[in-house]
C-alpha cells in the first residue's frame, strides 16, 4: 500500500487540499493518507477542516504572534523531521507557493520521500511579486518528483525548466473541485451557519453587490491607500451598489480600509469569514475586485468578473481567457473598469459568461488516478 502524506497550513491550502484528502481516502484499499497541519493560519485553517470533516494526524500548532518568515520556515523544517521519520511517507504532496509549501518539500525531500507538488508550474517570473510566493513555489519545484499543474500553460512553463513530460499531469485546479462540494451545500437549504446567517442580514439585495478583498504584501503603504480611494469614489458616485470588505487582519491593511472607507453608508467594512460563509457571499455578488489568486480561479466558475488589484498575475489564463482584468493600484482604472461592469451590460455579460480555465472540478479524481498508476 502507498502511504501519502500531505501537508498544509495556510486557509487556501486547506481549501485546495480537503477535496484530495477526501478523495484519496475514497481509494483506502490503495492509499494510506494522513494529513498533518503546520497551523501557519490558525483559526482560519481550523474552519476549514471543520467545514471539511477532516481531522488531522499531526498538528504542528505553529502560529505565533508577529511572526516572521525566517522563525516559521526554521520551525516547518525541524517540526517536520520526526513526523517523516515516524511514518516514513512513500509521498508527500504539497499546494501551491506559501511558506509552508516550501519548507515542507525540503524537509520531505531530505526524507526521502517523492515530493507531488499540487497547483504546480505558476510563474510570473519576478521574484519579488508576489513576494516571497513566486520563490516558493520555484523551490517546491524544483525539488517535486511530480507536478500537477492547472493548466497547459503551466504544464509549459515546467517543461520550460526541464521537468520530465512524464512526471506533468494537467489537472485543472483542486479548488474548484472544493467549489463544486462547497457551493451545493452552503446553498442547500438545510445548510446552517451563524455567519451566513449574519450575512443575509447585511446584504441589501436591492443593490449591485461588489465583493472586495485584499491583503498582499506588495499592495501595502500607497498601493492600499490608493486602492481604498478607488473604493471610496465608486461607493459615491453609485448609490445602488453596496461594497462589502472582509478587511484582513493586517494593521497595514486595517489602518487605510478603516481611515478612509468606515464612514461611507454604502460600504460595509466586516471581519475576515469563514471558507463557507465567503463562498455564499461570492455567489450572491455581481462583481468582485480582489489581489487574492484562488479567487481569479473561484470566481468564474459562479459566473462573476473579477478585477485583480495586481500588476502581475501568476494566473494569465484567466486574464487571457477574459474572466478576469488586472487593473493594479491604479485609482483611476479601478474606477474607471469597475464603471464599466457595472454600467455596459453587454460587457458584463460577455465577461461572466466565459469558459473558467480552471477546469470542470474533476482534478482531484485525475490526480488519484495518476499516483495508481504509479509503481512504487
Amino acid at each position: 500500500m502507498k502511504k501519502n502524506l500531505i501537508i498544509f497550513g495556510t486557509r487556501p491550502e486547506a481549501i485546495k487540499m480537503a477535496p484530495l484528502v477526501k478523495k484519496f481516502h475514497e481509494h483506502n484499499n490503495e492509499f494510506e493518507t494522513r494529513v498533518c497541519i503546520t497551523a501557519q493560519h490558525r483559526e482560519m485553517l481550523d474552519q476549514v477542516l471543520a467545514f471539511f470533516e477532516i481531522s488531522p494526524d499531526y498538528d504542528l500548532n505553529l502560529m505565533k504572534p508577529d511572526q516572521n518568515l525566517y522563525k516559521l520556515t526554521a520551525d516547518i523544517i525541524t517540526n517536520l523531521k520526526p513526523v517523516l521519520e515516524d511514518y516514513k511517507p512513500d509521498y508527500v504532496y504539497v499546494h501551491g507557493d506559501t511558506t509552508t509549501t516550501m519548507a515542507a518539500s525540503i524537509a520531505s525531500f531530505y526524507s526521502g520521500a517523492k515530493v507531488c507538488h499540487v497547483e504546480a508550474g505558476l510563474r510570473t517570473f519576478n521574484k519579488q511579486s508576489p513576494f516571497p510566493e513566486e520563490v516558493n513555489r520555484s523551490i517546491a519545484g524544483s525539488v517535486s518528483e511530480y507536478h500537477f499543474a492547472p493548466t497547459t500553460l503551466s504544464k509549459e512553463n515546467l517543461v520550460n525548466e526541464n521537468v520530465s513530460e512524464s512526471n506533468i499531469l494537467v489537472t485543472g485546479n483542486t479548488v474548484i473541485d472544493a467549489l463544486h462540494f462547497s457551493s451545493k451545500k452552503v446553498m442547500s437549504l438545510d445548510y446552517s451557519d451563524n455567519e451566513v446567517g449574519h450575512l443575509k442580514t447585511i446584504v441589501d439585495h436591492s443593490k449591485k453587490l461588489i465583493l472586495v478583498t485584499g491583503h498582499r504584501r506588495e499592495n501595502h503603504g500607497q498601493g492600499f491607500i490608493n486602492i481604498c480611494n478607488a473604493l471610496k469614489q465608486i461607493a459615491i458616485d453609485n448609490k445602488n451598489v453596496q461594497i462589502i470588505y472582509p478587511v484582513h487582519l493586517n494593521p497595514k491593511v486595517q489602518k487605510p480600509v478603516f481611515e478612509l472607507l468606515g464612514e461611507i453608508e454604502n460600504v460595509k467594512l466586516i471581519t475576515p469569514l469563514s471558507y463557507p460563509a465567503f463562498v455564499w457571499l461570492m455567489s450572491k455578488s455581481y462583481l468582485i475586485i480582489t489581489d487574492s489568486g484562488g479567487v481569479q480561479e473561484e470566481a468564474p466558475s459562479l459566473g462573476k468578473p473579477v478585477l485583480v488589484m495586481r500588476d502581475t498575475t501568476e494566473r494569465p489564463e484567466a486574464v487571457n481567457a477574459g474572466t478576469v482584468f488586472l487593473v493594479g493600484t491604479d485609482k483611476n482604472k479601478i474606477v474607471k473598469e469597475t464603471n464599466n461592469l457595472l454600467n455596459d451590460k453587454e460587457s458584463y455579460i460577455k465577461m461572466s459568461k466565459l469558459h473558467n480555465p480552471y477546469g470542470n472540478g474533476t482534478a482531484c479524481t485525475e490526480i488519484v488516478r495518476f499516483m495508481s498508476e504509479i509503481d512504487l
